[in-house]
């Protein structure tokens, strides 16, 4: 297996970054406020798809409670569909259930309540699954490989294809747990880094891997024979389409697969792309989908707050902090140059803040996310690169420092419902705040009318007023 990434490391190295760089700030006595000459006034670009999917998995430790439904469709409408409430009933090695108990996994979620019957039954089924991250898709489509082993084979029986080098490795690291109690069972990484000699033939049960990586074992060195797998997973459809090359090396990968080699899809997006995508991986499906989560306002409760400069928005951040008790906060900028600012004065007014911004690493955005996951860091300074797909539970604030614009430097109601969204989410409360001046009081119109819901003006040197976001929370 591939070598992990230390994340305390990456973490530490961020901290010594965020002070170093705030060494570099200087102020002007005039107006009191802080400039970095070096800083970058564009806005930060947004992270790949990979990236955001690679975060999430990163940074979401439990299952989503959902209270969505699951729609199945089958060419077949007479066929009866089962379900299931327990992972007892459904009749697995002892081993893999022990293994699931020790991870944690009580009773099936929903999508896997009617994914694993269909993906453990004979004759096996094909399926196309599209579900959110952290509905428990990665566990049933691992505990389906994991069980359509025989350890009596010593060749490789299960092929696994994630788009990227660390999303393949996250479905390693929940194999390897599950499969804890059954020692036998043997997983090959065909990821960047690893490599065989010339006429290697691999062994391993389950192979874990790249597009690239595999096209490369499989049909150019014929380290493993792909007409013996009986299992073909494809994870993360909607990156891998996004991925420069992987959607044609999936293709050439499936044309040497056996008409009868159960084939899994699962993406979190039902786009038409990923559907074309799936037609021709996945013959005569079964498909599961779990009805859309929508991004919604209602349990959000919106307010702005008029501010004449940039240190105007900083004392009502420090009033609002000063008046209601804040769990976990998350600052949105629209530059590097304001989220390094912001960071630095709330860093020495004695808040504990995280700074993530374009120019991380992977490494050190996960190890940023995993500090403010587990409280370490209670405020997230960041700007446009964080604003879609990550999930915090614990976030019961949002501040937009400044409002999202596009190029055009209108209105950005998309990018607004996105970062607001990550407070309210799975049916909580949330509460947004904006930070607005007399230049970009129409932006926030704009806003209000685009959705249809009042922003209600707050005054942050009103304690009575501040008393009423706890109200709301």
């Amino acid at each position: 297996m591939a070598g992990k990434v230390d994340w305390a490391a990456c973490a530490e190295e961020q901290q010594k970054m965020l002070a170093s760089e705030l060494k570099n700030l200087k102020v002007e006595n005039a107006g009191g406020e802080m400039h970095n000459e070096d800083a970058d006034e564009k806005p930060d670009d947004m992270i790949s798809q990979a990236e955001v999917s690679l975060l999430q998995k990163v940074i979401r430790k439990g299952l989503i409670t959902s209270k969505h439904d699951i729609e199945v469709q089958r060419k077949d409408p007479n066929s009866p569909l089962y379900s299931v409430k327990t992972f007892e009933a459904l009749k697995l090695r002892p081993e893999l259930l022990k293994g699931l108990y020790a991870m944690g996994f009580d009773a099936p979620s929903k999508i896997q309540e009617t994914a694993l019957p269909t993906l453990l039954a004979d004759p096996p089924q094909n399926m196309i699954a599209q579900s959110q991250s952290g509905t428990g898709k990665t566990a049933a489509f691992v505990l389906a490989m994991l069980s359509r082993v025989d350890l009596n084979l010593n060749h490789p029986q299960v092929l696994c294809l994630a788009p990227t080098y660390e999303l393949a490795l996250q479905i390693g690291e929940v194999a390897t747990k599950m499969a804890q109690f059954l020692p036998a069972m043997k997983i090959v990484f065909a990821v960047r880094g690893e490599d065989r000699a010339r006429g290697t033939k691999l062994t391993e049960h389950i192979i874990i891997g790249t597009p690239g990586k595999v096209l490369d074992w499989g049909v150019k060195y014929k380290f493993f024979d792909l007409s013996k797998i009986k299992v073909f997973v494809l994870d993360e459809a909607d990156v891998m389409i996004a991925t420069q090359g992987h959607q044609d090396q999936s293709f050439r990968i499936h044309k040497y697969l056996q008409p009868a080699c159960q084939v899994m899809f699962f993406s979190a997006t039902y786009e038409q792309q990923v559907m074309e995508f799936a037609e021709v991986i996945v013959p005569d499906p079964i498909i599961i989908r779990l009805k859309r989560e929508e991004e919604s306002l209602d349990n959000i409760k919106q307010y702005y707050v008029l501010c004449g400069d940039q240190e105007a928005k900083y004392n009502s951040i420090a009033n609002i902090y000063g008046g209601i008790t804040v769990g976990q906060a998350i600052i949105f900028c629209h530059t590097k140059k304001t989220a390094s600012w912001l960071a630095g004065k709330m860093t020495r007014d004695g808040h504990s803040v995280a700074l993530l911004s374009g120019e991380l690493t992977v490494e050190q955005r996960i190890a940023v996310l995993d500090r403010f996951r587990q409280g370490v860091e209670k405020v997230l300074i960041t700007t446009n690169v964080l604003s879609r797909g990550i999930d915090v539970e614990a976030v019961t604030i949002v501040v937009n420092f400044d409002l999202p614009i596009d190029l055009q430097r209108q209105a950005d109601c998309e990018t607004y419902l996105h970062r607001i969204g990550r407070t309210g989410r799975f049916g909580k409360m949330g509460l947004a705040i904006n930070l607005v001046d007399n230049r970009s009081m129409h932006i926030l119109k704009d806003i209000e009318r685009h959705f249809g819901k009042e922003i209600k003006p707050l005054d942050t040197e009103d304690p009575d007023d501040i008393g009423k976001l706890s109200q709301n929370k």
